[in-house]
């Protein structure tokens, strides 16, 4: 579990006289990087391309209410088919799962990942699953066709009309199954898993929410 000084975050947060300071705890597979009306608080510590790349992160950010939090959360995969492992007895379809805690200077809970959250998938692989069973999958080939599109510009700021994104998928521990760094950390009973709609084949999503 790494913890950034709070002076990085300073940098990229709201410093006006009625800012708060808050506490956050991020738990997520593989990869995730959160913003704060769109500017980056913290990125994993792990890189994704780094084979089972469990960790929690714990860190602070300084920001004044209402405020966006923008999380982009990634899934290891090797390439646009999804798949990992790829040519080994163990290639497969990954799986992915974020939870998360905001908590105020006082300790009090500002924000727990939960079904207010939306969240937008971005890459989707593969469409079809017979594509993890394939001798030589191929992005884009059948089965192992892909959807992909960029990150729409200012998603992760107070402006953004997020109105047509759906609601985060909740999952369950034992659909997410957390490994290291998640039972370093106390979580609040309201935090919950969430992603995208299909917990194996959404491998990038945007997740935002507004802090009231």
């Amino acid at each position: 579990m790494i913890r950034f000084p709070l002076s990085l975050a300073l940098i990229a947060a709201a410093t006006s006289a009625s800012a708060e300071t808050f506490s956050a705890d991020v738990w997520a597979d593989n990869w995730f990087a959160m913003r704060i009306n769109g500017h980056q608080v913290a990125e994993d510590s792990v890189p994704i391309t780094t084979e089972r790349s469990f960790n929690a992160e714990s860190f602070t950010f300084q920001a004044e209410r209402p405020f966006v939090i923008g999380v982009v959360a990634k899934d290891f995969k090797e390439n646009d088919t999804g798949l990992e492992y790829i040519g080994t007895r163990r290639q497969q379809m990954g799986d992915g799962g974020l939870i998360l805690q905001i908590r105020d200077a006082a300790g009090n809970l500002a924000a727990v990942s939960n079904e207010d959250w939306q969240c937008e998938t971005t890459h989707t692989a593969p469409l079809d699953s017979a594509c993890e069973g394939e001798a030589n999958p191929v992005a884009g080939v059948a089965p192992c066709g892909f959807n992909s599109k960029p990150e729409p510009a200012g998603w992760d700021a107070a402006a953004f009309d997020a109105s047509k994104w759906p609601a985060a998928t909740l999952y369950s521990a034992r659909e997410v199954g957390p490994k290291d760094g998640y039972k370093e950390i106390t979580w609040a009973d309201e935090a919950q898993f969430i992603w995208g709609p299909d917990i194996k084949k959404s491998n990038t999503v945007l997740c935002r929410l507004t802090v009231e």
